[in-house]
């Protein structure tokens, strides 16, 4: 009978291990449309134009957990470039603001997903509040 208790806990997302949480905050980009869908506990609350990767660069398809949050990051690899409200996914991938907000909607990235500074500032806060273990994006074509 515990077991049965157990898995039904764990089924319903009620046991420890984090399995509810786990898309307590989920962000899908589509490069196709460059749009970004940000749910949170499976109810979508924003949908925004973004800039993935321009011609002869990528923006990586998958599914991640973000593993860093930087509020003020510049890039080490673009000259110093401003990625403000930075959430790292991938290596050296990352969504954040960008100052060419003319740009969203069409491919102009080295590859990170780029929002406008003031939607990647309410994700960049919804994560924080949230727990970047309660994350997760997922970029598809």
């Amino acid at each position: 009978m515990r077991v049965c208790t157990i898995l039904l806990a764990l089924a319903l997302g009620l046991g420890t291990t984090g399995i509810a949480r786990a898309e307590r905050i989920e962000v899908r980009v589509s490069i196709a449309s460059q749009t970004m869908r940000v749910f949170h506990e499976g109810r979508e609350i924003h949908e925004w134009p973004v800039s993935t990767a321009r011609k002869g660069k990528v923006t990586p398809k998958g599914i991640w957990k973000p593993w860093i949050l930087s509020k003020y990051h510049r890039s080490s690899l673009y000259n110093n470039a401003p990625m403000p409200f930075a959430i790292f996914y991938d290596g050296d991938y990352a969504i954040h603001g960008t100052d060419e907000e003319r740009k969203l909607g069409r491919p102009a990235s080295s590859g990170c997903v780029r929002l406008s500074r003031a939607n990647a500032e309410i994700l960049f806060s919804m994560v924080k509040a949230e727990g970047m273990e309660n994350m997760r994006v997922v970029i598809v074509e």
